[in-house]
């Protein structure tokens, strides 16, 4: 995948996720083929994060979602802004989740796979080491 153009450019919005993670690419694609996001899917690693308004440190912690604005959503709340963009179908799921105590509740289990994503069907190790410590972790720094 080719670096991210900021959303402006683009004119797309932007979702960046852990592309070292297993998981979290099937996550990614998953969400991209089932619910059929408007965004552009970019592995943070991969990201210029200066022209999206990001920084890796933020990137690492959580999934974030860049909008043509600017804006930017992490964690629950960009899974949320994915299903309101995506087909019809999912678009009150994403309503749904933006909300308290849903949004609550979300940011919770969010918290909890995050932190266990390595146990996860395709995480592996590396996913529970920081960034630094994993093999080609520098990828990141300094964009």
């Amino acid at each position: 995948m080719a670096p991210a153009q900021s959303p402006e450019q683009g004119r797309r919005p932007v979702l960046l996720y852990d592309g070292d993670c297993g998981f979290c690419t099937w996550s990614a694609e998953l969400l991209d083929r089932w619910v059929g996001t408007s965004a552009t899917l970019i592995p943070w690693q991969l990201a210029d994060h200066a022209a999206l308004g990001t920084t890796p440190s933020r990137a690492e912690r959580e999934v974030l979602w860049v909008g043509t604005d600017g804006r930017v959503e992490g964690g629950v709340a960009a899974v949320a802004r994915v299903l309101r963009t995506g087909r019809r179908g999912w678009r009150p799921l994403g309503v749904l989740l933006s909300l308290p105590p849903v949004r609550w509740l979300g940011s919770g289990l969010y918290w909890l796979i995050a932190r266990n994503r390595h146990r996860l069907p395709g995480g592996t190790p590396a996913c529970a080491l920081p960034v630094e410590r994993r093999p080609g972790g520098d990828r990141g720094e300094g964009r």
